[in-house]
């Protein structure tokens, strides 16, 4: 069931009044059956892999907290979630790259093995994701067992998070998963609102976006010079469709008086790609910050590998040594986790390549700001960062869109042998044809001006949103009244698109 759908607002409109309607006490269950409901619509066969992701986790979790209490060893406890692990991420591992390793085995060793053509749940490397740190928290002690195991179902399964993430921290959103909450219009507006900006973002400057990288990517011998054009604008389609969805997501949340935390800080606003990884899917890195970059760091081969490199290049370097190899491991999991194909290893390693060198590159670069008496504050110094910044996000595109690592480098090549930027209005944008082309890239232009007009409001400490919620409810509803006529008038027309992350 799509996000953009009408089915799926109805879908929302029938679970938020019956979930007012009942007892508080029984919200929850509400909550259960309608995230399964809503997983079930995509494939109902499908619901055995997210049954399986929560028996696992669930038993996993109560088993090792049971023996810790009865004083078993901390070996037992350490095997019970290595074999939680691998049953867990090992069923991801085989869905969603089995086929893969089988056809680069074929490559290497010219072989005929058949690959199981599994059709991909729907957001299996969220739910997966989410339900093995719950089970690493419990064996930390970070948190309890849950007993019930159906309020455990309904964390790893709450229907507005389960296709796109943000991937949630169990302390965080279990608790208001099952506590009662009562209708509260302040919260129903700030839903609504939230929703409302998410669709405009996604219908208008993403899809509008889509249009032209679509048809760029889809024939690049006839699109060959506007190849970097194609780079900003799958950038904005990205930002505005991902952040979009995440909009949507969490204002459904707040219809029901359920605070997730936000998964989008202004990114394209990043001074460095460690700062811009800290405001892009910052469910994902923090998710892989607690629980794989953390325990590579400080686990006892790296500190041993530590111990060697500070004795063999000095005490400086070999200290940032081993953080640029755990930066390394941890973005080539970033890498393939968003797919299984080469050109998305190759764009886990580039981030981790680029975090890495800064780390060892620190030292310098601070040595000749001093020499060149660059504070670092000074707004042309802001602004290079900026700039900096953003140019390196953006190449990266190169292997996010590309359908192969091939194609990937193939965009990198004609980027530096062919421009012709008038070639864009060569590009049929909706039922209007080229003729709307320049039309359709001034709405793109104009919806980022309001994007970033928002986003350095927000970053300068304003509150948009609550500003809002002050104002008298008919100005309110005058407001969201005009976005949605914006989102008719200026939406694209061409056929609904679903959201760019739902396939992970």
């Amino acid at each position: 069931m799509s996000l953009v759908s009408n089915l799926f607002l109805l879908f929302i409109l029938a679970a938020v009044v019956l979930y007012y309607l009942v007892p508080g006490r029984f919200q929850w269950v509400v909550l259960l059956v309608f995230s399964y409901l809503y997983y079930m619509t995509g494939n109902a066969k499908c619901v055995v892999y997210i049954l399986f992701s929560t028996i696992v986790t669930y038993a996993a979790a109560l088993l090792i907290e049971r023996s810790r209490e009865k004083g078993a060893a901390a070996g037992k406890q350490k095997a019970m979630v290595i074999i939680g692990i691998l049953l867990n991420l090992g069923m991801l591992g085989v869905v969603k790259y089995a086929d893969f390793v089988i056809e680069n085995l074929n490559l290497l060793f010219r072989s005929n093995l058949k690959g199981f053509n599994i059709l991909l749940p729907l957001g299996i490397s969220f739910f997966t994701f989410q339900s093995t740190g719950y089970m690493l928290d419990v064996y930390w002690k970070k948190a309890k067992a849950e007993k019930n195991f159906f309020r455990y179902a309904l964390f790893v399964s709450f229907f507005p998070q389960l296709m796109q993430g943000p991937i949630s921290n169990y302390r965080r959103l279990a608790p208001q998963l099952t506590e009662s909450h009562s209708f509260d219009w302040h919260n129903i507006s700030f839903g609504v609102q939230r929703m409302i900006w998410g669709f405009a973002k996604k219908m208008i400057i993403a899809d509008w976006a889509a249009v032209f990288v679509d048809a760029i990517w889809g024939d690049l011998d006839r699109y060959n010079g506007i190849t970097l054009f194609a780079l900003v604008l799958y950038g904005i389609q990205l930002y505005a469709d991902f952040s979009g969805a995440m909009d949507v997501v969490l204002g459904i949340s707040n219809l029901l008086g359920i605070r997730i935390e936000e998964n989008f800080r202004r990114p394209y606003l990043a001074t460095s790609m460690a700062d811009f990884w800290k405001r892009w899917h910052v469910s994902l890195g923090s998710w892989m910050m607690n629980y794989v970059f953390y325990p590579i760091s400080l686990s006892k081969w790296m500190m041993k590998f530590s111990k060697w490199t500070k004795a063999k290049f000095g005490r400086v370097t070999g200290r940032v040594i081993p953080i640029a190899l755990a930066d390394l491991i941890t973005f080539f999991l970033v890498g393939i986790w968003h797919g299984a194909s080469w050109n998305y290893v190759v764009y886990g390693l580039v981030n981790g390549i680029i975090i890495a060198f800064s780390e060892l590159m620190g030292p310098t670069y601070r040595n000749w700001k001093k020499a060149l008496h660059i504070s670092g504050k000074e707004p042309w110094y802001y602004g290079f960062t900026l700039v900096r910044t953003f140019i390196l996000v953006i190449l990266r595109y190169y292997f996010v869109r590309s359908v192969t690592l091939t194609q990937g480098l193939y965009m990198v090549k004609l980027s530096f042998t062919h421009f012709d930027l008038s070639q864009i209005l060569d590009i049929p944008a909706g039922s209007g044809g080229t003729a709307f082309a320049p039309w359709a890239l001034l709405i793109i232009a104009a919806g980022c001006i309001v994007m970033i007009t928002v986003g350095i409001f927000q970053e300068k400490g304003y509150h948009i949103r609550e500003s809002l919620s002050k104002l008298p409810v008919p100005v309110t509803a005058a407001i969201y009244l005009v976005l949605l006529v914006l989102i008719g008038v200026f939406g694209t027309k061409a056929s609904p698109r679903g959201f760019i992350y739902a396939q992970f």
